[in-house]
């Protein structure tokens, strides 16, 4: 992760505190600094890449009044974004910029930093890892800490100057960690791939080899490798319902986080230059030379066969010629099998049309018909229930899932059947949505109608996203033509939101919910945290309005992320698929409108995991898109399917990255009320039940 002081610390550097024992030698445990030789063939022969670990680094005295210092004077602030979620203290190089009064409530720490950079223990770390000189000018560290539901995915820490990373835990002293609290610093292998250009590329394989777990007064670092020195921080597990052994009060795990940097300008080893040359190796543009090449599931959009045709805003039913109905008798009788038949009559088609023309969003509650929904539901908490093997191979050796990849990009199991029936076996309820109603030629005119879009291509995908395993990072779409996205929510547990309702496709109304927050962050005074219960268990995906002038930081997606608001990390905004506009007209819960006129916290839509939902975004170049890590608190996992259709160029009057913004400053809103009452659908006939 990276903080702004980064960039500060170069150009303004403070001039170091001093403390007792200031030149950090006498602080660590006797004969440390002598067994360099000893670490670096430890360090040498580790795998899944070189890194090192020392038990009992420091003085432990030193390390329990860190620890009293912290609890007793520091402030933590919760932070989250799309690859992480941890409370966090300011960075401690600002040690030195504290006045005296304030330094004095901290010496122990200030100590303990002298030491971590003093001269003699960075040319010990120096030598174990043979990274070369580091600098004691330009010092990086920060205390982060996890509390149950906290971590951070998949990254490779290069960033800038970064040359070794390091983790010290702060952990109780008093009370050793529980492998299974999690928590584990975890490592990813990798492997060497060629590119289309034939250049070798390095890229992390999906499973992480090695876990770290924390310990009082232990020492974890590794050189930073661009596109090598993948890692995570798995999440610190909260206890079990009902267990007697130990509360979450326990599984706090502090550690100090920071990096070693080249040497700055007029430092023993400055090389001028060095430090732009070390950017460009970074593994953004290590992700920008590659492209998707690498990348499982495939983005290859498939071409319908009728290209040409086009839908557009044309009526559903023409009552004085059907034959000539964009929708036929045959199109009908296949959308009947899947789709609730009130989303198949002329009124509700024009208002979905419209509010979609008005937001390039929208979401329809209770989609699928009665009778499909029902087995389809059936089927898929049946997979649930069946335990999968936990290694990768094993899963799609054994299994039809397949492991989305690479990590620092996504991770989840996938299904990418389109229009190929398997033949010998009758088809489940989730594969027949894959290769009988989605890539269908009806279904593609359905959404034509419902958006007014002309849609030439398709790529479609069955996501699973599993408790305390899987997640996708925040990636920009990069194309100059927008794109209409779907997410088919079928997700059948419960407990996602913070004012969830019980699910069902019966229910009769959505009631409207307050989603203001009372969560609140650490409380300065006391040292802490506050806020650590509350519900948000992840599992919502989000867009998100890109960097207006189409940069990105130098760490890109890899380390820093996207920053989440809090309604939306908590829960409380996920209340609803999106955020439903106020008006004085009576609205169907079914469908919401995209965002607020009066938010501005950058996400231009959002949908919880939900059962029988669909949601439909038009998305521009820039817009990212993620899906939040699903922690192992969640009741069940993430069940979707993620529809991308190609848009005819010509069709295109703005989406959710340009058309939302601009209606921010429009008066005037557009409400739909669309009438659901599957009694009224006299206009097309079920026959399965579903009224």
């Amino acid at each position: 992760m990276k903080r702004k002081a980064d960039e500060d610390l170069a150009d303004k550097p403070a001039k170091k505190r001093t403390s007792k024992g200031a030149n950090g030698s006498t602080q660590f445990r006797e004969g440390l600094l002598q067994q360099a030789e000893k670490y670096q063939k430890e360090y040498t022969t580790s795998e899944p890449y070189k890194h090192g670990v020392i038990q009992a680094l420091l003085d432990p005295q030193l390390l329990r009044n860190v620890r009293a210092e912290v609890q007793t004077n520091l402030s933590f602030t919760p932070k989250e974004t799309d690859i992480y979620k941890i409370h966090q203290s300011g960075d401690l190089a600002n040690l030195d910029g504290l006045d005296d009064s304030s330094l004095k409530l901290l010496p122990s720490l200030l100590t303990l930093r002298n030491a971590l950079y003093s001269p003699a223990f960075r040319e010990f770390l120096s030598t174990v890892t043979r990274s070369g000189p580091l600098s004691g000018k330009k010092t990086d560290m920060a205390i982060n800490v996890y509390t149950p539901g906290c971590h951070l995915l998949c990254h490779d820490d290069v960033i800038g100057s970064r040359r070794v990373s390091y983790i010290l835990y702060l952990t109780d002293p008093d009370q050793p960690w529980k492998s299974d609290w999690g928590g584990a610093l975890r490592l990813y292998p990798t492997v060497v791939q060629k590119d289309k250009d034939g250049k070798e590329v390095k890229v992390p394989g999906p499973d992480s080899t090695l876990s770290i777990h924390p310990a009082f007064n232990q020492l974890t670092f590794f050189a930073v490798q661009p596109g090598e020195s993948y890692h995570d921080v798995e999440e610190v597990y909260a206890q079990s319902p009902g267990s007697q052994h130990d509360g979450d009060d326990a599984r706090v795990r502090m550690a100090i986080s920071g990096w070693y940097h080249i040497p700055q300008e007029a430092e023993a080893g400055y090389v001028e230059g060095l430090e732009e040359s070390l950017a460009e190796r970074s593994s953004l543009q290590q992700l920008q030379g590659s492209g998707d090449q690498f990348d499982m599931p495939s983005h290859d959009m498939r071409q319908y066969d009728d290209a040409s045709h086009k839908t557009g805003n044309a009526p559903v039913l023409d009552q004085q010629s059907k034959d000539e109905a964009p929708l036929s008798e045959k199109d009908l009788d296949l959308l009947l099998k899947f789709i609730a038949p009130t989303y198949l009559t002329p009124d509700t088609l024009e208002s979905v049309s419209n509010t979609f023309a008005d937001e390039c969003s929208i979401c329809l509650e209770r989609f699928l018909s009665q009778k499909f929904s029902d087995s389809l539901k059936t089927d898929i908490v049946k997979q649930e229930a069946l335990l999968l093997p936990l290694a990768t191979s094993d899963i799609e050796n054994q299994t039809s899932w397949q492991m989305a990849r690479p990590p620092y990009k996504h991770h989840f199991l996938y299904r990418q059947v389109d229009s190929q029936p398997s033949s010998g076996s009758e088809e489940s309820p989730s594969q027949k949505l894959l290769t009988e109603l989605l890539p269908s030629v009806a279904f593609r005119k359905w959404l034509q109608l419902a958006t007014g879009l002309s849609l030439s291509s398709r790529n479609l995908t069955a996501r699973r996203f599993r408790r305390g395993k899987d997640y996708t990072l925040a990636t920009g779409y990069t194309k100059d033509e927008s794109q209409l996205e779907l997410i088919m929510a079928i997700t059948p547990s419960e407990g996602w939101a913070a004012d969830e309702e019980p699910a069902g496709d019966d229910a009769d109304d959505r009631k409207n919910l307050d989603h203001a927050t009372n969560a609140t962050a650490t409380d300065p005074l006391e040292g802490k945290i506050k806020g650590s219960e509350l519900p948000g268990v992840g599992g919502y995906i989000a867009y998100m309005a890109g960097d207006e002038a189409g940069e990105h930081s130098d760490d890109g997606q890899s380390n820093d992320g996207v920053e989440v608001p809090l309604d939306l990390s908590t829960g409380a905004r996920a209340s609803r698929p999106a955020t439903q506009k106020k008006s004085n007209k009576k609205t169907d819960p079914a469908v919401y409108q995209a965002v607020d006129d009066d938010e501005d916290d950058g996400v231009l839509f959002s949908m919880p995991p939900g059962w029988n939902t669909l949601g439909l975004v038009l998305r521009d170049k820039g817009v990212m898109r993620f899906v939040k890590y699903v922690s192992q608190q969640a009741k069940g996992d993430r069940w979707d399917i993620l529809g991308e259709f190609g848009v005819d160029p010509s069709d295109e009057d703005g989406s959710v990255g340009d058309e939302i913004e601009q209606q921010q400053d429009d008066d005037e809103t557009s409400e739909t009320e669309i009438d659901t009452d599957y009694d009224k659908s006299t206009q097309v006939d079920s026959d399965d039940g579903s009224d």
